[in-house]
């Protein structure tokens, strides 16, 4: 088998309509978004008009947009999806990603053109069950995260007109993809209705209690911390594109549509660079290519620019990251059991707002010093700088700026930098 020759899809998420256009600013071919009715992320800022607004934008870029009505539904989200759908047929999306196949009959009926991608929440991880789908309508099937790298290869060679997608970055689910009962067990908020409270991420104690002496609980933890015996760490496949590629997959997704939209261009960003490195040869002064290059790493071409990518993943927040069930062999060093704080020592601090000549304007979101360390990321490039004085609203220059404000604040460069694009991050740790 020679696997897919076509270059992969990155799709990307958005949580709402800003975070859409960066995904496709910093390289993604297109993303995933939903209404929080019919979607499993019941916080996300969609809704019909955006939607479309959306669209709109993206089919201008000759990008691409998947709804997602990847909900298991209830009799009473049924009986709204009717009206839904008729004003989704309206606005022509790209696909409808599903998980329920009564929502799989409802698409047919109302989008019978539209293409239909199965959600990774039905549990796809088999030959037969991809058969299955294809028999009923379905173009693409997003497979679970259990599936294993010979998993896919053999789903490939045994279904081969099958679309086939899988995650590669983001946050994992304690249960079985996703199918989990435990936030509605505590708190009476569904993760398969998107309401998860994440409780795998809680701080736990145990205990074990003796039969002969009843009442008398002995605690099992280490210290008066408790543990993380359920938090999983993050997900990375960055080291295996091209392994997928030739086990036959089309598209790669990141996690994150309830995260901040410097988290979708970063991590938009970081995969673009790895997949042009699988699809074309390194030349130096490649767009794509982040930090300057040294002349060693000009000559080592494709591992330096692998490098500067999976680096760029290390300054977005994350638990640690796995290559969760892909290759079969992890084991319990799939969890981070000291904590569940997502940590990094970079720190979003700033949004571009526009460029003139030298001066950047920016909005701030955390607080920065004169003397930070900063990095501007465009889709361009990353830029090292340091801020000699910043201009506020006032046109006042001032050695400090706080997160939180209204306010358009500036900064002026040694050299003119046309930035349409940008965010602001400083070094912490």
């Amino acid at each position: 088998m020679k696997g897919n020759k076509k270059k992969i899809e990155l799709l990307a998420p958005a949580g709402d309509i800003d975070k859409l256009k960066y995904a496709y600013a910093y390289g993604a071919d297109a993303v995933y978004l939903g209404l929080p009715d019919f979607s499993l992320r019941a916080k996300t800022g969609f809704d019909l008009k955006s939607i479309k607004e959306g669209i709109d934008y993206a089919h201008k870029l000759k990008k691409k947009v998947y709804v997602t009505i990847n909900i298991f539904a209830h009799n009473n989200q049924i009986n709204k999806l009717s009206s839904f759908l008729r004003q989704i047929s309206k606005i022509n999306a790209d696909a409808i990603i599903i998980s329920d196949p009564g929502v799989l009959l409802l698409v047919k009926k109302y989008l019978p053109k539209t293409p239909i991608h199965l959600s990774t929440q039905a549990n796809t991880l088999n030959y037969e069950a991809v058969k299955f789908w294809q028999k009923n309508g379905v173009k693409r099937v997003i497979l679970g995260r259990e599936a294993t790298l010979e998993d896919i290869r053999e789903i490939h060679r045994k279904v081969p007109k099958m679309q086939l997608e899988v995650f590669v970055h983001g946050a994992m689910c304690m249960s079985y993809s996703g199918r989990c009962y435990f936030s509605a067990w505590l708190n009476n908020r569904s993760a398969n209705e998107g309401s998860c409270t994440q409780p795998c991420r809680w701080n736990y104690k145990l205990y074990m209690e003796e039969p002969l002496r009843p009442g008398m609980m002995i605690p099992l933890e280490e210290d008066e911390k408790g543990i993380y015996i359920l938090n999983s760490k993050d997900l990375c496949l960055i080291d295996y594109l091209d392994e997928l590629r030739k086990a036959g997959v089309v598209s790669v997704k990141i996690e994150g549509r309830t995260k901040s939209h410097y988290y979708v261009a970063v991590a938009t960003k970081a995969y673009r660079m790895a997949l042009d490195s699988i699809f074309s040869p390194f030349t130096k002064g490649n767009p794509s290519s982040l930090l300057p290059l040294t002349k060693g790493e000009v000559g080592r071409g494709f591992a330096a620019k692998f490098k500067q990518a999976k680096a760029e993943l290390q300054k977005i927040d994350n638990r640690g990251y796995t290559t969760g069930f892909l290759l079969g062999k992890e084991g319990i060093k799939r969890q981070e059991f000291k904590t569940s704080k997502q940590i990094s020592d970079w720190q979003f601090v700033g949004e571009v707002i526009e460029s003139k000549g030298k001066t950047i304007y920016f909005k701030p979101h955390n607080m920065l010093n004169v003397g930070d360390i900063l990095e501007l990321l465009t889709p361009e490039g990353c830029y090292r700088i340091k801020v000699k004085e910043f201009i506020n609203p006032n046109s006042e220059k001032v050695k400090q700026v706080h997160g939180g404000t209204q306010g358009i604040y500036s900064f002026v460069l040694s050299k003119k930098c046309n930035v349409k694009w940008g965010l602001l991050r400083k070094k912490v740790g």
